[in-house]
């Protein structure tokens, strides 16, 4: 009787684990989700935090989980669990009420089932039921169990580093209702036909909210003023492929070339009117915050570090992008399909109606309007659809994409991603002072890689062309960036990179440019 004691003691215990850990940490499959199947996206990179939005990955469901398989068919345990389910008319967890036979599951859907198992004979016994058949049930629960209690000591581990994180969290709130982040990026860099010279970029959030389905997002930024050996190449001439570039955005290290005086750089309120609906309006948005998304390549404090691999130059405009703009954005959420649908317009010189050359206001010169529909085809692969209309100097700008991603092999953590774009760009442009009349291609293709070679490491390499026009220069640029991520810690990452520019600003006679970087990320 003691060891049916025991048992059972362990079923309540397990049963206690699976209600205890908190949703959003995934929890064992009885608790809605598991800890090793979160998206694939989520399994290869964190989600993106750099705008100081403040939010918790998917929590998968249990008919999702195909990796991380300890138990197969054929094993005993999976063989002896799976004879107890059906003897004893536990369902749990499956949507198709089947214990699934032709395929493996893991350690803790496998935690899950012997949990309702177990729940079951304690039930039986509590009614007074006995019997052999009984009693041996519970001698191979109880081998099951012992058999598990290495996962089910990871699992504890896992509930207390999660308990950790939260106090963590909590201990970083500036109030009862604030939260304030900071980063900074300080990465040394030199190349050709440049100095070696350190960049550095400051940022500072402070995210409120007030129901706790809103944010006001505050972020401060500023920097040194430091450039890159491809930003000082580029802006030898009209830049119009640079970071900062006056055409689009093709240019080296995102975070290069930033003010050394403090600057507002995000100001917006973000609140859901209904379930399905997701609002932010406020007089510095940032466009890529709410388009062109991608787990792989969208965060140069995470990912790649050239301002062209985070996103397409035809969608998300850099001079409304770069400085922020006035605006409303808006994110509907099918309920019955996994589409997702996004509108955005913003205007850069909002603050000044009637008083620039090109008109300024919320709809004067320099503006963008997007239209995005997402759509994951299957988990892990997940195409947007894009569309922008805009103005900038004087130039009418109009520009259809398509931005990919797709997680091909979750449980190795590889993925691939790719962006294309076409436009138009026509009318006088006031800052070249000259006609435009173009039809601009742009393309980009990569791959990431998770834990090369040491556990934790985050590892890419992608190529594109920003802005393929023949009748622009004598020669088409090309970008190359590889980079490998190393966490010290939760709150410092190294990252040395090398990225290599040909052609640029579509200038056939222009030199290569080769250049190295060690980027150094401090989270607080």
């Amino acid at each position: 009787m003691r060891k049916v004691t025991r048992l059972l003691l362990g079923g309540v215990f397990m049963s206690t684990l699976a209600q205890g850990l908190p949703a959003w940490a995934g929890g064992i499959p009885n608790a809605g989700g598991t800890i090793d199947n979160l998206s694939a996206s989520d399994q290869l990179l964190e989600t993106d935090n750099e705008s100081g939005m403040v939010s918790m990955p998917p929590v998968a469901r249990l008919s999702d989980v195909s990796t991380f398989s300890d138990v197969q068919p054929g094993d005993w345990a999976y063989e002896a669990l799976r004879s107890l389910i059906q003897r004893y008319g536990v369902l749990e967890g499956y949507s198709d009420g089947s214990f699934r036979g032709d395929r493996a599951v893991t350690r803790y859907e496998f935690i899950s089932a012997l949990t309702a198992v177990l729940a079951k004979v304690e039930q039986l016994y509590r009614t007074g039921e006995r019997g052999r058949t009984i009693e041996e049930d519970l001698l191979t629960l109880q081998q099951l169990q012992t058999f598990y209690d290495a996962a089910l000591g990871e699992l504890k581990g896992r509930l207390s580093q999660q308990e950790d994180r939260q106090t963590q969290l909590e201990a970083k709130r500036f109030s009862a209702t604030s939260q304030l982040q900071g980063q900074v990026i300080l990465a040394g860099t030199g190349g050709v036909q440049a100095k070696d010279v350190i960049v550095l970029r400051s940022r500072l959030n402070l995210v409120t909210s007030f129901s706790g389905t809103d944010q006001l997002v505050t972020q401060l930024e500023m920097g040194n003023d430091g450039e890159d050996a491809i930003n000082f190449a580029q802006s030898q001439g009209q830049n119009l492929f640079g970071t900062n570039g006056s055409l689009v955005d093709g240019g080296g290290l995102d975070y290069a070339g930033v003010s050394p005086n403090t600057h507002l750089y995000r100001l917006y309120y973000q609140f859901q009117p209904l379930p399905s609906l997701q609002v932010a309006v406020g007089p510095k948005l940032v466009p890529s915050d709410f388009i062109d998304r991608n787990s792989f390549a969208n965060n140069s404090a995470q990912d790649f570090g050239s301002s062209f691999f985070i996103n397409n130059p035809l969608i998300v405009q850099n001079q409304i992008d770069r400085l922020g703009g006035a605006g409303v954005a808006l994110t509907w959420q099918a309920s019955k399909l996994p589409l997702k649908l996004r509108a955005l317009y913003a205007a850069s010189d909002a603050e000044n109606p009637g008083t620039l050359p090109n008109g300024g206001g919320l709809f004067g010169d320099r503006w963008q309007g997007t239209l995005e529909a997402e759509f994951e085809f299957q988990k892990g692969l997940i195409a947007r659809f894009q569309y922008t209309t805009a103005q900038i100097n004087q130039t009418d700008i109009e520009a259809a994409g398509i931005n990919v991603e797709w997680a091909i092999d979750p449980r190795h953590r590889f993925a691939v991603f790719g962006r294309f774009g076409v436009a138009e760009y026509s009318g006088f442009n006031s800052l070249l002072n000259r006609d435009l009349d173009l039809t601009p291609k742009s393309w980009s293709l990569g791959v990431v890689v998770r834990n090369l070679w040491i556990p934790g490491t985050l590892a890419g390499f992608a190529i594109g062309q920003p802005f393929v026009e023949a009748d622009l220069g004598d020669g088409t640029q090309t970008n190359l960036e590889a980079f490998i991520q190393v966490f010290l810690n939760d709150r410092i990452s190294i990252t040395p990179s090398v990225m290599l520019v040909t052609n640029a600003n579509n200038n056939d006679d222009a030199n290569d440019i080769w250049q190295g970087t060690i980027r150094t990320v401090f989270s607080f």
